[in-house]
């Protein structure tokens, strides 16, 4: 039985760690919804990269189609779906940039070609081919050579800050086990949606 007088945080991230353990192909990949000012959706795969009690954090450009979509209305959805164990969670909440510092911090872990792709992607514009993206990448290389890659002001992370978390547990018969922390204030309001 699932219990919601847990917090909401500390049941996302045992579920993530019983994917993860369970070898789950990608535990921490997620649906990212979003919806631009004329209100077309949209719903691309991203990736987790850190959670707290202050939220849900991913990277990317910002001159994105998401990071336009973004700017544009914050409100979006996530939805981690582990069909292997019969699991999904999905988050709706507001997304806004984080600190200069924190995307700082994460883009010197990342692996040194992700950082050149980064200055090389035009993200989410027509380009001509995949050539002219790579010797983009080798333009930076070369701008580089021999010292570490800065972070582009382009490129960042966000927070997503949950105001409803749902924990989907499917069951046979369609008779899904949906448990619901709606934020109210500081405090979350628990309570069992019909499947």
């Amino acid at each position: 039985m699932f219990d919601t007088s847990i917090d909401p945080f500390v049941q996302f991230d045992r579920l993530l760690k019983e994917a993860i353990a369970k070898q789950v192909p990608e535990a921490n990949a997620m649906s990212l919804a979003t919806v631009d000012e004329k209100g077309t959706p949209s719903v691309r795969i991203v990736y987790l990269k850190e959670v707290s009690q202050e939220g849900f954090v991913f990277y990317g450009n910002y001159e994105s189609h998401k990071g336009k979509d973004i700017d544009a209305n914050p409100q979006v959805c996530l939805n981690f779906h582990w069909p292997v164990l019969w699991h999904q969670i999905r988050i709706t909440g507001k997304a806004s940039k984080i600190s200069a510092e924190e995307s700082d911090k994460y883009f010197a872990t990342r692996a040194r070609l992700s950082q050149l792709g980064a200055w090389a992607s035009k993200q989410s514009s027509e380009i001509p081919d995949q050539e002219w993206l790579s010797r983009r990448v080798q333009e930076y290389e070369k701008q580089f050579e021999g010292q570490p890659v800065p972070r582009p002001q382009n490129w960042g992370g966000w927070r997503v800050i949950p105001e409803e978390i749902e924990f989907w547990f499917g069951l046979n018969g369609r008779l899904h086990e949906r448990y619901i922390y709606k934020r109210e204030g500081k405090s979350w309001k628990t309570f069992q949606r019909s499947p």
